[in-house]
């Protein structure tokens, strides 16, 4: 999304939420598919099952981006436009993408504490220790090349790569 889209963007839904009531937030479902999973619309109920603050879209504060990627047997799963965004309530958690790139941003409050199971959850995408959605088997996580033990907890702050994978067979 444009630099110029995005704040008609912000600016049209902020004018919007003082003159229309907004629906309650769908509850959060944690998705236990294969890919592509599209992002949760109603972002608000994905940040309060992670735990993570929500900001205005406009919050550039401690920004950082890292890139992700993903992949199940050696196959790519391409990130989605807009994890972490809420649009309809004009607003977005500590970490979250523009487009499906695999770029992904850490701006606003508590950028600096967020994990990569997080993430996921934020995504609504299940993420254990043995399934990326429905693909279950080993999951082997680096961050920067470094493989890690433990690639819910990871940290994403100050990460410039991170790989995940699945093997299934």
């Amino acid at each position: 999304m444009t630099t110029l889209r995005r704040l008609a963007t912000v600016l049209a839904l902020a004018l919007l939420a003082g003159c229309v009531p907004q629906a309650p937030p769908a509850p959060a479902v944690i998705r236990e598919t294969p890919p592509p999973w599209p992002a949760p619309r109603d972002g608000i109920s994905y940040f309060e099952a992670a735990g993570v603050p929500a900001s205005r879209l406009d919050d550039t504060t401690g920004q950082q981006v890292f890139t992700l990627t993903l992949t199940i047997d050696a196959d790519p799963v391409p990130l989605a436009e807009g994890i972490g965004l809420d649009l309809p309530r004009a607003l977005q958690a500590p970490v979250h993408t523009h487009d499906a790139s695999g770029t992904v941003w850490l701006e606003g409050r508590g950028a600096g504490d967020v994990t990569l199971g997080q993430f996921f959850t934020i995504w609504g995408v299940r993420f254990t220790d043995t399934c990326l959605g429905a693909a279950c088997g080993t999951i082997r996580a680096s961050v920067d090349g470094r493989p890690v033990a433990d690639p819910g907890g990871v940290l994403l702050a100050g990460a410039g790569t991170i790989a995940v994978d699945v093997v299934t067979g």
